[in-house]
């Protein structure tokens, strides 16, 4: 007999504050996905992931300087390279084309490195395949259209070749994990999620925002699913990358992608976000790679005693918005009852600035106080909607 279904408020609210139960099972995915961890597709892999190179193909002598700097460094496991660069307008650079597979041949002879790109149709998948090509990966352009990835799931039958997906540029998981499973469901298990942020119409100080949530979500729902950090894509030039790298693998995420250039500065495309090789390795020494956990007894122990109090706390706090919703029900009826409105604005008002003036009292941050706040609310106007409805049985 199935669980019964989480309601869509509780479930939101527990991801909300709980974040360090990333290995929890909320409620089970349509379908589960048949993959295979890093260590079995990528002989000797070390933790974290290290995938790194230029975002475009430029030349032969930029693709080699490129990839030599790298893998001097000893750090990196695979060498990327866009061929193809999807651009939002014409008459700028698009990437080097099929003359760029004997450069990617060239690093994989003279470096070892492993070479990955990018295909968005099922034309790039033949000649990728056609040329040793060793990983390839979809991008948010391309995630986004469910045709193009069955195309590409339709090329891929019956090959034993790792697949990474970005996500889509807009931040629905849906599409994300909808692309995972078009390609799991062609024989492809050698997968992999990478998180290179979303789009946003505000300014901020990110090319793309991380919405670190929905990648936590994406690893809640399949433990066993690689999720790669690409720092560059989220920032969008250089002075970031190294904090939301960081941030990447202390959310134990599995890899990091970061865009590396022999010369940035004159680079074709993206040129604010890559690296010098150089630069690459000052960030890769800088990162602190953490433990999932650890074989201090003594930590452990405190640990779990932490987290059975907040166990506790949680148990409280759920009983008492149990109360509160009943409360939220008896005040939809008096309402439907005297013919009044369900959304009163200076109530709403009130309630946001008494509860996060208490918020900060308690040293709470304010942008928390007042995410829960509006949770809560929409949580409460949906409630009550539903008890006015016109016709509803009383």
């Amino acid at each position: 007999m199935p669980a019964p279904a989480i309601p869509a408020f509780l479930l939101t609210l527990c991801r909300f504050l709980n974040p360090d139960r990333s290995s929890a099972v909320f409620y089970s995915p349509a379908m589960q996905l048949n993959t295979q961890p890093l260590s079995e597709w990528i002989p000797g892999v070390k933790h974290p992931l290290i995938i790194s190179g230029p975002c475009g193909a430029e030349t032969e002598e930029q693709v080699i300087q490129t990839a030599r700097g790298i893998a001097a460094l000893g750090k990196v496991s695979v060498f990327r390279a866009g061929i193809w660069k999807p651009r939002t307008r014409p008459n700028s650079f698009e990437g080097a084309g099929p003359q760029a597979f004997a450069w990617l041949g060239r690093v994989k002879t003279e470096t070892g490195l492993l070479t990955t790109v990018e295909v968005a149709t099922a034309e790039h998948v033949e000649l990728a395949l056609k040329h040793g090509v060793d990983i390839l990966w979809i991008g948010a352009r391309t995630t986004v259209n469910p045709f193009s990835v069955q195309e590409i799931a339709e090329a891929l039958k019956g090959v034993d070749i790792p697949v990474m997906v970005k996500n889509p540029v807009h931040a629905d998981i849906q599409l994300w994990i909808g692309a995972l499973e078009r390609l799991n469901l062609a024989g492809i298990t050698k997968l992999a999620a990478i998180h290179r942020g979303f789009y946003t119409s505000d300014k901020t100080c990110y090319r793309n925002i991380p919405r670190w949530e929905i990648p936590i979500d994406l690893q809640t729902q399949y433990p066993a699913l690689p999720i790669i950090c690409d720092p560059s894509h989220i920032c969008g030039r250089t002075e970031t990358i190294q904090g939301v790298a960081q941030k990447a693998l202390d959310l134990n995420m599995a890899g990091l992608m970061i865009e590396t250039h022999v010369n940035p500065q004159a680079a074709l495309s993206d040129a604010k976000q890559q690296l010098t090789p150089l630069a690459l390795g000052i960030l890769l020494d800088s990162l602190k790679v953490r433990n999932v956990t650890s074989a201090n007894k003594a930590f452990t122990d405190q640990l779990e005693q932490l987290r059975v109090m907040i166990d506790e706390i949680d148990e409280q706090m759920i009983r008492t918005l149990a109360q509160r919703m009943k409360m939220i029900n008896r005040v939809g009826e008096y309402k439907r009852d005297n013919n009044v409105t369900v959304f009163q604005l200076e109530r709403w008002q009130e309630i946001l600035k008494s509860r996060m003036a208490m918020g900060i009292i308690q040293g709470l941050d304010e942008n928390f106080v007042k995410e829960v706040c509006e949770l809560l609310h929409k949580e409460s106007i949906r409630r009550q909607t539903e008890i006015t409805q016109v016709g509803k049985p009383r």
